[in-house]
């Protein structure tokens, strides 16, 4: 009885499958040499000041970023020091609504700490979105340790929600994060919508407020914690503008915030 012929494996699935990782390894190999040239330009970025001026009578400055600075060389910026101005800490974006993180907040945040800057990181928040849900997107992609700053909330906008129904979510981010974190998170805001939409129901969340061109202080009657005073400082290790805030208080009072 004649033996049944053998069926020829097909190369097809093997030749796809190699295709695909060849691409990939393309992928991975342009990432690379992009990142690696945006490292270049940010090492290169060198300003003999600030370009703003600077509010006297504050020892603790800082920056907030995000990746619109794109990618950033953190020793450069920890290294600049005009007069006795030095940057010390940066908020950095995490996440934004219920599942966008930041695409340089994973570099961001390493980086910066290896650099010996102290780091905080803030959720970008949307009033149209759960703020219990909002909160879990920011907990799943942030760990606080000891020597970090707390959890920040950044609102801004209302994008149409009424004010009530955003007051209400705001607060059960902020519940939520505070209860996982064991810490009361920071509330940022611009002055005039904290005045306007958030008011007396969070005086009792230590405040980030934005206020821009003013020479002192923010103005604001309740007490605050940090003050974005610009959003054009130029900082070394960073080719766009970047914002520049300042703590309000000492080394004492700065470590005195720090996750425990």
């Amino acid at each position: 009885m004649p033996r049944p012929k053998k069926k020829k494996r097909s190369v097809l699935p093997y030749l796809i499958a190699a295709l695909v990782v060849a691409a990939g390894a393309a992928v991975y190999l342009v990432s690379v040499l992009r990142e690696q040239s945006e490292l270049e330009k940010a090492e290169a970025a060198y300003y003999s000041a600030f370009g703003i001026d600077m509010p006297l009578n504050y020892s603790i400055h800082g920056i907030d970023v995000s990746s619109y600075q794109r990618t950033i060389s953190w020793p450069s910026v920890k290294s600049m020091q005009v007069d006795d101005i030095q940057m010390g800490f940066t908020f950095i974006k995490a996440t934004e609504g219920l599942n966008d993180v930041d695409r340089q907040f994973v570099n961001n945040w390493l980086n910066a700490k290896n650099a010996g800057m102290v780091c905080g990181a803030y959720h970008f928040f949307l009033a149209t979105k759960s703020g219990a849900k909002q909160a879990h997107n920011f907990i799943t992609t942030v760990s606080l340790h000891k020597g970090d700053l707390p959890p920040v909330l950044d609102v801004e906008q209302l994008y149409g929600v009424p004010p009530a129904l955003m007051r209400q979510r705001v607060k059960e981010c902020l519940d939520s994060l505070e209860h996982y974190y064991k810490v009361k998170p920071i509330l940022y805001s611009y002055v005039e919508f904290y005045n306007q939409y958030l008011g007396k129901d969070f005086d009792d969340y230590p405040l980030w407020a934005a206020h821009y061109l003013e020479p002192e202080k923010p103005r604001i009657k309740r007490s605050w914690l940090f003050w974005q005073h610009n959003d054009a400082c130029h900082v070394n290790g960073i080719v766009t503008p970047v914002d520049c805030n300042v703590f309000n208080g000492d080394s004492t009072d700065f470590r005195g915030i720090l996750m425990p």
